[in-house]
């Protein structure tokens, strides 16, 4: 019996040898090409817990061919953009926390409405939760291809992502400047091959530390209304409504 229980520890023992050696193979190969464990997870079934509810309510609107309808996450959702533009027809279709994938599964409530004009903003979200910058693009892409061909009379534009605060220290998450420079820079590739409108808030938000400025946030990374006063008059000057 002693002799069994040596021999079972012994092998346990080489086992976990291998076993840890492996995970350290593993640990070091990631670190040197720059890539974490918390870069490579990701997933693109989150939604919030908010998304349900607002899709229902959404299905249920009416529709009409003069909409003007805002899509994407909480930096639209929070906007009373009916008041802000003064018009009836314009549809708020932000959900707090939502992410291109997210988008993408609700797109055809947008579609079947065919709308006279789409502001699409998404995609900080998806940098927060590790999505890649690739597949961001690819979303971008997706969204745009499908609008096109689901209701081609619909005028597309594409809004480049918000500069970030990271001295507020509050959505940590969302803080990667790096990150938003190099899918607004795709996002520009892509709007000049689709022939969509680009409308480029960052460089009309970001200050000359490419930040977006405390006057105009309260966390960083959602604006407020002096923002959305400035987001009005970026949309307004350049006769985008």
């Amino acid at each position: 019996m002693d002799k069994l229980v040596r021999s079972f520890t012994h092998k346990r023992s080489r086992f976990l040898k291998t076993y840890f050696t492996l995970c350290l193979l593993v640990l070091a190969a990631f670190t040197s090409t720059g890539i974490t464990a918390q870069d490579v997870k990701w997933d693109s079934t989150y939604r919030p817990e908010i998304y349900p509810l607002q899709v229902a309510v959404f299905r249920t609107a009416a529709h009409s061919k003069k909409d003007i309808v805002f899509l994407g996450n909480s930096i639209t959702f929070w906007a009373n953009w009916t008041e802000l533009l003064n018009s009836k027809h314009v549809k708020n279709r932000g959900i707090p926390g939502d992410i291109s994938f997210g988008v993408l599964d609700r797109l055809d409530e947008v579609i079947d409405g065919r709308p006279k004009k789409v502001f699409v903003l998404i995609g900080i979200n998806d940098i927060a939760r590790n999505i890649p910058d690739s597949v961001i693009l690819q979303n971008y892409r997706l969204i745009i291809h499908r609008i096109k061909s689901g209701s081609p009379k619909t005028k597309i534009y594409f809004q480049t992502l918000l500069p970030v605060n990271p001295s507020f220290n509050r959505l940590t998450n969302h803080y990667k400047k790096d990150r938003i420079l190099n899918v607004n820079a795709g996002l520009k590739k892509i709007i000049a091959e689709e022939h969509v409108e680009l409308i480029d808030l960052y460089t009309a938000f970001a200050d000359a530390d490419n930040n977006l400025p405390a006057a105009l946030t309260f966390d960083g990374v959602h604006i407020n209304k002096a923002g959305y006063d400035r987001w009005v008059a970026l949309l307004r000057r350049g006769k985008y409504l």
